[in-house]
């Protein structure tokens, strides 16, 4: 009797977990990159969104509005004009978005508190800004941990004045703001390069003007090298410099880099929640909360520093 009972719980479990995969074969998934395939950032959000929702039986579509490299108003919102055509003629479930200029551009215009549900990624700091959520929407932001990095790059400082440098986009303008808002940091100095030699000038000033260099993404930076500007950090270092991301680890000493993958995975199981019967409105707007840190041997070197951090991942 008890060998049937068990026999029966079995097969009860399998058939549950069999209609529970099978709920999402024929749904509809779509998604919008802000930016391109290719920038690490992306890629690896994108990697883990399909990982999770791949082998669902869902039928999935994706655009990308390339706005990273081509920051000009006009064209980003052309873009949005197209992902908007795109996501109507495919009918989808739920939409995926990830970063700012799809949520400034598409979803805020275009979808704010319709019947669609979105759920958007990767947007830096506060999403309040483009009025989320909304009743169709919510998602994960992304944060930077800047207070470890900070307290990681001080205990290798000779002085406590912060510099900042970035590429001229919109998304590093936000970075060194809510830096400054949510962290209380005062810049000695801010630079932010269009051109690879306006970048390389600037960052060789900066080894002069201040004790401690945040060094944010140079994507979109016209004429950018990487093998050149490693040469160039190489030959004109001087001072410690932390970076929020893992691929400018060859030219900073520390990095504190978020995890995409974190990213990626949320937004793409929070849509299956959705596709579930779960309201967007029933689901808070979260942020992200994992990083790795990372040292620099080869730029320590030059630094002469020797002690690392423990738990750091080493790079040369």
């Amino acid at each position: 009797m008890s060998f049937c009972r068990t026999l029966t719980a079995i097969v009860l479990l399998l058939s549950i977990c069999a209609t529970y995969a099978q709920n999402y074969t024929g749904k509809r998934v779509f998604y919008v990159n802000s930016y391109h395939t290719g920038y690490p950032a992306s890629d690896k959000t994108f990697a883990a969104i399909k990982q999770t929702i791949g082998s669902q039986g869902i039928v999935f579509r994706k655009i990308e509005m390339d706005s990273k490299r081509n920051p000009d108003e006009a064209f980003i919102k052309k873009a949005a004009v197209e992902a908007k055509k795109a996501i109507q003629a495919f009918k989808p479930d739920v939409v995926i978005l990830s970063d700012d200029n799809a949520a400034k551009y598409l979803l805020m215009p275009y979808f704010r508190d319709a019947e669609l549900p979105f759920v958007f990624c990767c947007v830096n700091w506060d999403a309040s800004v483009y009025g989320l959520p909304y009743q169709n929407a919510t998602g994960m932001v992304e944060v930077v941990l800047v207070g470890e990095l900070l307290k990681q790059l001080k205990k290798y400082a000779k002085g406590d004045r912060i510099g900042f440098i970035g590429g001229d986009r919109y998304s590093e303008h936000r970075n060194r703001e809510y830096y400054e808002k949510r962290f209380d940091i005062r810049f000695e100095k801010t630079y932010f390069a269009k051109r690879f030699s306006e970048w390389k000038d600037y960052f060789a000033r900066l080894q002069n003007e201040v004790d401690i260099l945040v060094m944010t993404n140079h994507t979109g930076i016209i004429g950018w090298n990487d093998e050149d500007a490693n040469d160039f950090v190489q030959e004109h270092i001087k001072i410690p410099v932390g970076t929020e991301h893992e691929w400018e680890m060859p030219r900073a000493l520390i990095g504190v880099a978020k995890d995409f993958q974190e990213m990626g995975t949320w937004a793409a199981d929070t849509a299956l929640k959705i596709l579930d019967g779960v309201p967007p409105s029933q689901i808070p707007v979260t942020a992200n909360k994992k990083s790795r840190l990372y040292f620099n041997r080869r730029i320590a070197k030059i630094l002469g520093i020797e002690k690392v951090p423990p738990l750091a991942v080493i790079v040369d």
